[in-house]
């Protein structure tokens, strides 16, 4: 246990815990205090941290995010965040990191009655057998796992899913355009530009992750077909979906820094992939889909006039196929990256769990 983390003074019932300064987390904050502003009554946050620091917070939270953020790293063994001494039953932990380390300590969290809110994909959307031991832990525990935002940045896609299988509901199969970035880089993409100046654009505008290659290889689809999976009953397992990357090995065994300076390797196949595409009067869409006969995630080529092929922008698009549904499909569409609409979804789901 890091000296910063021993620190942190134990928690009030149903107050938080940010973990994650980035993006998201810095969202996050700003969405706190503008709803604050309008008087809304909020769980006090108490205590923030990333990789480097543990901070404890008086009322203020813009000062101790700055502090977080440009806090150098100090050495430990374990990050800040790697105790859970501080926590009791009834607060709330709000994930906003993309952290294993983290991910990993989300069934002990529960396990102990601690609330957790997430953004990070690695709880459900990756190990089956940690998918299982969170539900377990909250049906143990009576804690309550928040994970809107893992999956179209808090479109109600997980919440119609879960409605569906309670009401008696058979699910036949999920197909979506399930990543916001994908889907703002295929429909800007027109042959004429770069592919990868497309993506770099993508990257400054916060719409891929950090290392964009986790968008483009496929993963981060995986990683959110999974949990859409595992959330319509299907105890489907990692090695099961079957992943078309768009990272060509090379540029994918590239260290992170000089990876996004070799972007250009993605050019020329995409652009013959497009060419083709346009050629048979399509459009490549980004797509994620799990039925009976199991589970892709890759480019394809679609009609133009096709359910995933409409939208704008970092729309995600999800066809939910079921018995209810079988003539035609739930379509869900709406925005589906950017650090704002995640830190809504984030927040939505703390206060569904506090009942404030």
């Amino acid at each position: 246990m890091s000296a910063l983390a021993a620190e942190i003074p134990a928690l009030g019932a149903g107050r938080l815990a940010l973990l994650g300064t980035g993006t998201v987390g810095s969202a996050f904050v700003q969405r706190y205090q503008s709803l604050q502003a309008r008087g809304l009554e909020l769980p006090s946050v108490q205590w923030l941290a990333n990789s480097r620091t543990a901070l404890a917070i008086d009322r203020d939270l813009a000062l101790p995010l700055e502090l977080a953020r440009r806090a150098p790293r100090d050495g430990h063994s374990s990050p800040p965040w790697a105790s859970a001494e501080g926590l009791e039953r009834g607060d709330v932990v709000v994930d906003a990191t993309a952290s294993e380390d983290v991910a990993a300590r989300h069934v002990q969290w529960l396990a102990r009655g601690v609330h957790v809110v997430t953004a990070n994909k690695l709880g459900r959307g990756a190990q089956l057998a940690r998918a299982q031991a969170i539900a377990d832990s909250c049906a143990d525990s009576g804690a309550r796992y928040g994970d809107s935002a893992t999956v179209g940045a808090g479109l109600p896609l997980l919440s119609s899913l879960r409605a569906l299988v309670a009401g008696g509901d058979h699910i036949h199969a999920i197909e979506g355009v399930l990543s916001g970035s994908l889907a703002w880089l295929f429909h800007r993409y027109d042959g004429r530009s770069p592919f990868s100046a497309a993506v770099r654009e993508a990257l400054a505008a916060g719409y891929t992750e950090p290392d964009p290659r986790l968008d483009l290889s496929g993963e981060d689809v995986r990683r959110k077909l999974l949990i859409l999976a595992r959330s319509s009953g299907l105890a489907l397992d990692a090695a099961q979906v079957q992943v078309d990357s768009l990272v060509p090995a090379a540029l994918a065994a590239l260290p992170l820094e000089d990876a996004v300076a070799a972007l250009e390797q993605l050019d020329a196949p995409l652009q013959a992939r497009w060419q083709q595409a346009r050629s048979n009067g399509r459009v490549l869409r980004f797509v994620g889909r799990v039925d009976g006969d199991g589970a892709q995630v890759g480019l394809r080529e679609l009609p133009a006039d096709h359910p995933l092929a409409q939208g704008a922008g970092t729309d995600n698009r999800v066809a939910i196929h079921s018995d209810r549904y079988q003539r035609q499909p739930l379509l869900i569409q709406g925005p589906g990256a950017g650090a704002e609409v995640t830190a809504a979804a984030l927040l939505d789901d703390v206060l569904r769990i506090t009942g404030l």
